[in-house]
């Protein structure tokens, strides 16, 4: 006779298995809740940008002096897939993207040598050296929060700037971009001629006023045994402070500023502007870090808007709103996990259907434990829960069961037909079937694993599929032969055709009213709204 001996172990020692099935359970389930959501897996493309500014210069100039020469030594560096470039007045932006394979870290520094290695055939009165920079596309606002009201922009800055300290102190969040936000400039309007009679120029203005908006370290004094700091705290902070610098003494006569300019208190040319329906409004891009969890990021916001909108808004003022991108993502992951309860209750009428009540029962359990333990070792991959995620699950679910079946079909066999004890049944049964099931296990893994090494960043998102496929799959043949053997030990009971007939009766009916109670909520079309 052929045994499985962790089988026989399993069953002899069931107290164990219980316990172990408590804990599948409970932390699976705190492990699918903790795990981030998104709605499409972040997916890293190391791409850089090396920018270079030369004032004055044509294109044709920018493309001979500065591009040629950067693209020259980006030539010699390994994983560049492709480089773009433009010659543009004043400016030359090379674009560099990198195989899949590269780390944005590596890439980066790569190009930094390049850059370094051409700057000897650069120009040598470039006002600062070529940038380079990394392009992160994960970096994409995750929504919009739109300021409002009839107050004078510096007010309204003012809150939406008290918005974006809260809302960047979120672990979720990387940063909140202001977009259309006035700021505040001092204006000196200089008075030519009054400036000719007194011998100023520009720069003696300028260098006077840089001189007094100084916030510098003094040095230190030693008071009653004390060290004390000293600091000259001078910085500008209205206009009279700024009418009331002295930019030149003539004969001992102090000449201001005020004397010879007109100093105003103003914004910047506003450079930016952000509009909803028609009106002008300050917009908040808030950025999420990634791997965090979007639906909580959302939910935070929302609630801190709520919150901040009764308690600090005057009346007038509103926030919206806009560009969640959390909705969709609520509605994706809503619609698929749906599917997936649907189509685990398919399977379980159809098992019922062919194989009993009873025995159905014991193969669907193989179900929720093996996503359970995809659950609790998915987080060690660095995954999220997202469309492709969700999709593998739906994908394993008619899979999942095959393992059980043959398992548990062989342990009702050898108890009803060999009348061999329930225990020994279930012993024996596993170990019957262990090659051959853990042999079409294999068979149904192994096309998923060429997947692993697809290339490219198709290969980045398909890469999803088969590793949560055999994850789970390999879950399922751990349930298989450990966990269902004991409940099938210690509840399965013996069981006549006919009875197994009478039941088959009535999952017929079952299935009959399952899909007239699914038609009538709306139909196909509509279970993927079907909140379960």
């Amino acid at each position: 006779m052929k045994y499985f001996k962790p089988t026989n172990w399993a069953i002899e020692h069931k107290v164990p298995i219980y316990i172990l099935i408590a804990v599948i359970t409970i932390v699976g389930i705190m492990s699918y809740i903790s795990i981030p959501k998104e709605q499409m897996p972040d997916i890293v493309i190391p791409t850089i940008i090396v920018q270079t500014i030369y004032p004055g210069t044509s294109p044709t100039d920018i493309e001979n002096l500065i591009t040629r020469p950067i693209e020259k030594e980006l030539k010699s560096v390994n994983g560049i897939k492709k480089e773009t470039s433009q010659s543009l007045p004043d400016v030359s932006v090379v674009v560099v993207e990198f195989t899949t394979d590269v780390t944005p870290t590596i890439a980066k520094q790569r190009v930094k040598d390049a850059v370094d290695k051409a700057k000897t055939n650069l120009p040598n009165d470039l006002d600062r050296d070529p940038s380079v920079k990394e392009i992160d596309f994960s970096e994409f606002p995750i929504m919009t929060l739109n300021l409002s009201g009839d107050l004078e922009p510096g007010r309204l800055k003012k809150y939406a700037e008290e918005i974006q300290d809260k809302i960047e102190t979120f672990r979720e969040i990387t940063r909140v971009d202001i977009i259309g936000a006035p700021e505040r400039e001092f204006q000196v309007d200089l008075d030519l001629f009054k400036m000719q009679a007194s011998g100023l120029t520009f720069d003696d203005v300028s260098r006077a006023i840089q001189s007094e908006n100084v916030n510098i370290s003094a040095g230190d004094f030693v008071s009653g045994g004390v060290r004390r700091d000293l600091r000259l705290n001078s910085q500008i902070k209205n206009v009279e402070d700024i009418k009331n610098i002295i930019v030149k003494t003539s004969r001992g006569a102090p000449l201001y500023l005020r004397d010879i300019a007109d100093i105003k208190d103003g914004f910047k040319e506003i450079q930016s502007f952000a509009r909803l329906n028609g009106k002008t409004v300050i917009a908040l891009s808030v950025i999420k870090k990634s791997g965090q969890n979007l639906i909580e990021a959302s939910d935070k916001i929302n609630n801190f808007v709520k919150e901040f909108t009764k308690s600090r808004l005057p009346k007038g003022v509103t926030i919206t709103v806009t560009g969640d991108m959390s909705v969709y993502t609520r509605t994706t992951l809503s619609d698929l996990i749906n599917s997936i309860i649907i189509g685990f209750i398919l399977v379980v009428l159809v098992l019922m259907f062919f194989l009993g009540v009873q025995d159905s029962v014991f193969i669907a359990l193989a179900v929720p434990l093996s996503s359970f333990l995809a659950f609790i070792i998915i987080p060690g991959f660095g995954f999220t829960f997202n469309m492709i995620v969700m999709f593998s699950f739906l994908l394993a679910l008619g899979i999942i069961v095959d393992d059980a079946i043959v398992v548990i079909e062989n342990t009702h066999r050898l108890h009803t037909r060999e009348d061999l004890p329930i225990k020994e049944a279930a012993k024996l049964a596993a170990g019957e079937v262990f090659v051959p099931v853990l042999t079409g296990t294999m068979t149904t893994v192994a096309p998923f694993f060429p997947l692993l090494f697809f290339p490219g960043i198709a290969g980045r998102f398909m890469y999803y599929l088969p590793v949560v496929l055999i994850l789970t799959l390999t879950a399922s043949l751990f349930v298989a032969y450990i966990i269902n053997p004991v409940l099938a030990a210690e509840y399965m009971g013996r069981k006549t055709h006919k009875e197994k007939s009478d039941k088959r009766l009535h999952i017929i009916a079952v299935i009959l009213v399952a899909v007239g109670i699914l038609s009538h909520i709306g139909g196909m079309k509509g279970l993927g709204n079907f909140s379960i």
